[in-house]
This record gives structure tokens, C-alpha cells and sequence, in this order.
């Protein structure tokens, strides 16, 4: 069962429960996901499945699309609902119209410091581990962007926008800026994850529905074969005469082919034989006119 599922994670279950939840309903022994989303976050998470979890990569670098809800007024030392309060002001009485200017300042390409309670590692050890003991590591400041900043909703003290933002962007931490720009403090209530790259929240499925398919209920939402699930990313269809050596993981010499624009800049190209069957991802060295593999699955 080499596959990539996409899954509508509930509340109050951590990243890892879920792939724990899909590796015992599915019975598999290998399952890993792409990106972390906190027990308090809800939405889509993709879960690779046994060989599948050889192309984890390819999916942590996609855009993300969140969902938001920001309390106004209150600053806690997580920057979400589950910390503790540690600034606050008994009014927040801010116009719509500064709110919404001061979101379009955190658009583009911004800098970020990454949260102590997070999962980035220090020494080998996660950051929260420390955090936790009320130490305080420092950390360097990073570039993210911000696509996208739509404001939905105003309903003081909670504000609702979307955003389409780059991988390692913490919106924890991009509500607790806008807080301090408006000088009340701010900290995230709900997030839900809506989108990954191409994948959507409403193609995903839940755990109970993923329990019904363990039990014989037929649905093919939210199910990708591991060509299926790498779509974006462009294809080589290689002769017969080049299969065993691209199953050994040797290199492919590109002689006399005009090397397509896209192989240049994706990210990976999916190599199949002339059935259609996924061999490899490679990747394009134009230095030396190749393409090499980096994972071989056939």
C-alpha cells in the first residue's frame, strides 16, 4: 500500500496521532506526514504511506493556505489559545480600517523568529522541550512570505482572515506581530489548514471515513497513488532499454533530446517506462546535460 493520503485532521490530537490513527486503521508499518499542524489546528494533513514516505520532500516545500481566527487584546507565551496569558489590555477598541491596513503591511516577503514553543530543534532537542523549563534559546530571524492576507471578519476582540503563505511560516507568530503592531497584543484562537500546494480541504477525508475504507466502504476521495499525488511535477518517458538501469538507480544521459524549461526548474521529475509506471524521481544537472536519480521506487 504505497500511497499519499490527504486527511482532515480533528482538534486536540497531535500530527503525530493521526499517523498513528492512519497506521493502525490501514495496518501499515511505514507513515510519516508532511507538515506539522498543532493538537489545537484542525484541516488537511498529508500522510504518506510505506514508499510513499520516500517522497516526503516533494510536499514540505508547497504553499500553504490557512484559515485564522486572531484574539484581539490578549498575548500569551505560546502565541495561541493554549498558553498563558502574559500581556493584556481590558479594551480593545481598534477601527476596522486600521486592522485592515495593518494586515496589508504583513504581506510580501516579511522576517519572522521562529517561537520557542515549536518544534524546531536546538542541540538535537525540540525547542518546546525547552521552552517548557523556561529557558530561552535564541533564535535567528527568517524570510517567509506572505502571498496573500485576506481579512474576513471583525468581530472584536476576534479578527478572521485567510492567508497563502510559504512553507515555515508560523501563524502563531504572525498574529502575535500583528498584536504588537497594533499595540494590544494578540495571540491565535483557531487555525484550520485549507490547502497544501494543489490539495484542498474539501478533497480530503476524515479518520472515520478512512475507518469506513478499512471496512470495506468504497471511497476514492483523498486517495493517491504516488504518480497521482506528485501530478504537478513534470514527467520523462523513458525507453524500454533504459528500465533496469534506472530500477538500479543509474543516471539517464540526455543525447540529442532538447531538455524542456520545466526540468530545469522543478523541484523533481517523475520517471515512468513506456506502461506508465513510476520509476524514479530524478532531478535535471545542466552541467552535465543528466538527469539522476534520487528516488528509485519501481
Amino acid at each position: 500500500m504505497d500511497i499519499i493520503i490527504s486527511i482532515n485532521k480533528p482538534k486536540d490530537i497531535t500530527s503525530h496521532d493521526a499517523v498513528a490513527n492512519v497506521k493502525r486503521i490501514l495496518q501499515v508499518k511505514k507513515a510519516g506526514h508532511t507538515g506539522t499542524l498543532d493538537p489545537m489546528a484542525t484541516g488537511l494533513m498529508l500522510i504518506c504511506l510505506n514508499k510513499g514516505t520516500r517522497l516526503a520532500k516533494y510536499f514540505t516545500g508547497l504553499d500553504k493556505e490557512y484559515r485564522a481566527v486572531m484574539k484581539l487584546g490578549e498575548a500569551t507565551d505560546t502565541q495561541d489559545a493554549c498558553g498563558k496569558v502574559i500581556s493584556s489590555v481590558e479594551k480593545v477598541d481598534i477601527k476596522s480600517d486600521l486592522i485592515r491596513d495593518t494586515l496589508k503591511t504583513f504581506t510580501g516577503k516579511i522576517r519572522q523568529q521562529p517561537p520557542m514553543f515549536s518544534a524546531l530543534k536546538h542541540k538535537g532537542k525540540p525547542l518546546y522541550t525547552m521552552a517548557r523549563k523556561g529557558i530561552e534559546i535564541e533564535r535567528k530571524d527568517r524570510d517567509v512570505t506572505i502571498y496573500r492576507l485576506d481579512l474576513e471578519d471583525i468581530n472584536l476582540p476576534y479578527v478572521t482572515f485567510t492567508t497563502l503563505c510559504s512553507k515555515g511560516t508560523y501563524i502563531r507568530t504572525l498574529c502575535d506581530d500583528i498584536g504588537k503592531k497594533l499595540g494590544v497584543g494578540a495571540h491565535l484562537s483557531a487555525l484550520e489548514r485549507t490547502a497544501i500546494g494543489n490539495y484542498r480541504l474539501e478533497d480530503s477525508i476524515s479518520l472515520e471515513q478512512l475507518e469506513a475504507i478499512s471496512q470495506g466502504k468504497e471511497i476514492t476521495q483523498g486517495i493517491y497513488s504516488l504518480d497521482e499525488a506528485l501530478s504537478w511535477l513534470p514527467q520523462f518517458e523513458i525507453k524500454n532499454s533504459l528500465v533496469k538501469s534506472v530500477t538500479h538507480g543509474n543516471q539517464i544521459k540526455l543525447q540529442h533530446i532538447k531538455v524542456p524549461d520545466e526540468f530545469k526548474k522543478a523541484a523533481g521529475i517523475r520517471i515512468k517506462s513506456p506502461d506508465g509506471i513510476l520509476l524514479a524521481i530524478g532531478s535535471y544537472a545542466e552541467m552535465t546535460n543528466i538527469i539522476k536519480m534520487d528516488v528509485v521506487l519501481a
